[in-house]
């Protein structure tokens, strides 16, 4: 992956990002007690981990604002709809609605979160499962970021195109609240949970 300075977050290849050793296995397993085989890619990148799920018997569609992104997902696999697009589109009326819905470290990315957590409860069915992952913050983990003096590291003005907002287990569960979506499950994913790297929600539409 690499940045530039068109103002898109690009990629140069299809492979997968770093954080798929320590999420994609929880997310699959979530999936797998959602029940549901249709699934919705929202921010699917380079289409890494929509590949994964379609080869594992899902059907997956998606988006992402990332031209390159797109372009590279499509090299790998045409077959999977994976389109340009973001949370600010009307994605219903071009895709429809699912049974289940990932959004993998996007969330962080995202100006206006409001807009994206009721495109997320909109893209669902009844009854269907979003399951969002972000990094992860508590006070717990800050204080240890601080004392160990890699505040600065972590929370880096310096990244083109890097993370605007930083959730807690809280104000996530919050801005779904807002669109009617309740947390099932929390997962805190990568070291051991105190000090997570990324925490993943399962929600579920009434």
């Amino acid at each position: 992956m690499t940045e530039q300075n068109s103002g898109e977050y690009g990629y140069a290849d299809k492979e997968a990002s770093h954080t798929h050793a320590y999420l994609w296995s929880g997310v699959i397993d979530a999936l797998k007690k959602s029940g549901g085989k249709k699934v919705f890619d929202l921010g699917c990148g380079n289409g890494a981990f929509a590949r994964y799920l379609a080869g594992v018997g899902y059907e997956v569609q998606g988006v992402d604002p990332s031209e390159t992104g797109i372009e590279q997902a499509k090299l790998a696999d045409p077959s999977i709809v994976l389109e340009v697009g973001s949370a600010y589109d009307p994605l219903v009326s071009r895709f429809g609605t699912f049974q289940s819905l990932v959004s993998l470290e996007v969330v962080e990315h995202v100006y206006y979160p409001r807009i994206y957590a009721q495109c997320v409860s909109d893209l669902l069915v009844p009854g269907g499962v979003a399951i969002i992952s972000t990094p992860y913050h508590s006070y717990f983990k800050n204080l240890v970021l601080a004392l160990s003096g890699k505040m600065d590291a972590h929370f880096t003005a310096l990244w083109d195109h890097g993370h605007i907002k930083f959730w807690s287990v809280k104000t996530l569960t919050e801005l779904f609240a807002e669109q009617g979506l309740k947390v099932e499950k929390v997962l805190r994913v990568g070291r051991f949970p105190a000090l997570g790297k990324s925490m993943i929600l399962v929600l579920r539409k009434p």
